[in-house]
């Protein structure tokens, strides 16, 4: 019951990673700069918000996007935060469909405990990867945008995918450790069974050429 309770919360956290990893994707608000000096741009409040795909320009009375589609021109930092989340939510699929087949409440045909655990391994190994994907993502963008200008705070974006990548690295960890600390119990066709008619000890009857060899 434990190890089934611990494999739950696990493939739960990590499926809420996975979505959270999905929206900062496909979200904009990663980072927010300045193009001008601190002051001019506290008495403008006009702030840039800089994401994997587009630049929006925020002000009170303007919100406008536009897509950063000059990709040999984009800087290094943001070419790689776009290929590493698009490879975490191609990976989160395949991590969930094998851990939710691995879990207890479902049984598929000539099932046994190794392959669900096989299963179960693998896809907390692709959680895990995917956690490595998104922190390398979120932790490198801010830097580069920093480097690049003013960067003034961090946005709903980076946040989700802080939280994402945090829920993912747990699930994975819990999926792989309820497995290899808490081993499932046997199946049936790898038991063995003893009958007590079996043990029962009888006279053991002498070899045919006993009496010859006795009379010589």
């Amino acid at each position: 019951m434990a190890l089934m309770c611990r494999q739950i919360i696990g493939s739960g956290a990590s499926c809420a990673g996975w979505a959270g990893l999905m929206v900062a994707t496909a979200t904009s608000d990663w980072v927010r700069t300045c193009d001008y000096s601190l002051a001019a741009c506290l008495r403008m409040d006009e702030l840039v918000s800089k994401g994997l795909w587009a630049e929006c320009i925020i002000s009170p009375a303007l919100y406008h996007c536009g897509a950063r589609e000059q990709i040999l021109t984009l800087p290094a930092y943001v070419q790689t935060s776009r290929a590493l989340m698009v490879c975490a939510c191609l990976l989160g699929l395949p991590a969930m469909l094998l851990v939710l087949m691995s879990m207890p409440c479902i049984r598929l045909q000539n099932d046994s405990s190794a392959i669900r655990q096989r299963r179960s391994r693998v896809g907390g190994v692709l959680f895990l990867c995917v956690a490595l994907c998104g922190v390398i993502s979120t932790v490198w963008f801010p830097v580069g945008a920093h480097k690049d200008g003013g960067l003034m705070s961090f946005g709903f974006s980076l946040y989700a995918g802080w939280v994402g990548t945090a829920l993912c690295l747990l699930g994975g960890i819990m999926i792989l450790f309820c497995h290899f600390l808490s081993p499932g119990s046997p199946m049936r066709e790898n038991s063995f069974y003893f009958s007590r008619q079996a043990s029962r000890a009888g006279p053991l009857e002498p070899p045919g050429n006993h009496a010859k060899s006795a009379r010589v």
